[in-house]
């Protein structure tokens, strides 16, 4: 067994702090043996970064050409989690991969591919996944004790203003400066884990989530962005389960992530703040914690992993392809994303935050209906993007 697990860590600002404070609290920032940001002096920890002699890298491949690393951690823009992923691992680097995985489908492929070519480990940071409660549902849900699932749901309402999209030159954006796929939005950035989510806990295996067969999709946005700040979608997987998924930045009021999950003898349910709790048709309960508490037990993971020479990671490239095929055709499908009606768009100028007048209650009452806002016949709702999903999509059986 290793004793020490070295570091390099891409991308210290923004999400990267998250990493850089958690390596902190556990007393691993000495492991660390070096940074890679075009801008690192942007990061809070920079000068404190300096004062422990740990080196600032323009590019992996410079500080490659220096060190070397048993985890590379990426936290960098979503169109080079692809092309960093493969050069870590293949300079000898296990990976924690920030969510989404990648761009598109294509560079999830090529990742996989030297995944297994290097036999290095891929993670991905969708973070409940890693959690034990839901590790423990999931085991919960494979072994039939709740029955046959039948239908879930998750709700997202998150606000976010002026300056969360313009935090970048990629926020909102649907492709890079040379055409690489970005698809940054809610379904693929903040809540992208509560679509997971719900496909993960339902996936054949640990390393599995299930798979899709088709998605009705209606996509919104108030602010002005390439994507969309708002998604309403049902998803139906190959089990024939169904599953909704309610989310939006375009509020001014935050409630969840809120989760359901029902099966033929007990609901699985989750609220913000609360626990993961099954209910029984009997009356028996059994709880499950909080995974919303364990956002960096996937460092933890895959710090172990390392340490114990493992390769077996429960949210690898397979449990995020479900996740990624959906954004992928959505995409494909709808190019052009609807404004909400000028009519019914606020600002708040405090704040900055731009937001849908009663966006919260619709999206309330479509959530205890398991309904699109086109089936609740909300006055701005728009028809619904039936999407059928390719059987080949899934390059794993």
């Amino acid at each position: 067994m290793k004793q020490t697990c070295d570091i390099v860590l891409v991308g210290i600002a923004g999400y990267g702090e998250i990493y850089l404070q958690a390596l902190e609290e556990r007393g691993y920032l000495g492991w660390v043996k070096g940074v890679v940001d075009i801008q690192p002096e942007r990061s809070t920890y920079f000068s404190k970064l300096e004062a422990l002699g740990i080196p600032c890298y323009l590019s992996l491949d410079e500080f490659y050409k220096q060190a070397s690393a048993d985890l590379a951690i990426i936290s960098s823009p979503i169109h080079l989690h692809a092309r960093q992923s493969i050069t870590a691992m293949e300079n000898g680097s296990n990976v924690l991969c920030e969510k989404p995985i990648a761009g598109s489908l294509e560079e999830a492929n090529q990742m996989r591919e030297t995944r297994d070519k290097t036999g290095r480990f891929l993670a991905v940071g969708f973070n409940w996944s890693f959690s034990t409660p839901v590790q423990q549902l999931k085991k919960d849900i494979q072994e039939g004790r709740f029955g046959k699932p039948l239908r879930g749901k998750s709700l997202v309402l998150w606000p976010r203003n002026k300056q969360y999209f313009q935090r970048s030159n990629w926020a909102g954006k649907r492709l890079g400066p040379n055409g690489e796929a970005i698809y940054d939005s809610i379904a693929n950035n903040a809540a992208s884990h509560f679509l997971h989510h719900l496909l993960y806990v339902l996936g054949d295996t640990t390393e599995q989530s299930a798979k899709i067969e088709s998605l009705k999709v209606e996509l919104y946005k108030a602010n002005p962005i390439e994507t969309f700040d708002t998604c309403a979608l049902r998803a139906n997987t190959e089990q024939s389960v169904e599953l909704v998924y309610l989310v939006s930045h375009a509020v001014d009021s935050t409630i969840g992530p809120n989760v359901t999950l029902e099966c033929e003898h007990a609901t699985i349910t989750y609220e913000a703040g609360g626990n993961m709790q099954a209910v029984f048709k009997d009356g028996a309960t059994k709880s499950y914690g909080d995974p919303e508490a364990a956002h960096s037990q996937k460092l933890d993971v895959c710090i172990q992993a390392v340490l114990n020479e493992e390769t077996s990671i429960p949210c690898s490239i397979e449990a995020a392809y479900s996740h990624l095929i959906s954004i992928e055709y959505i995409h494909r499908s709808i190019s052009k994303v609807p404004h909400f009606p000028a009519s019914i768009i606020k600002q708040d100028a405090h704040t900055q935050q731009t937001y849908v007048h009663q966006l919260e209650e619709n999206f309330l009452s479509c959530y205890d209906a398991y309904k699109l806002p086109s089936e609740m016949n909300i006055l701005w709702s728009q028809q619904p993007t039936t999407i059928q999903i390719p059987e080949n999509s899934y390059p794993y059986e």
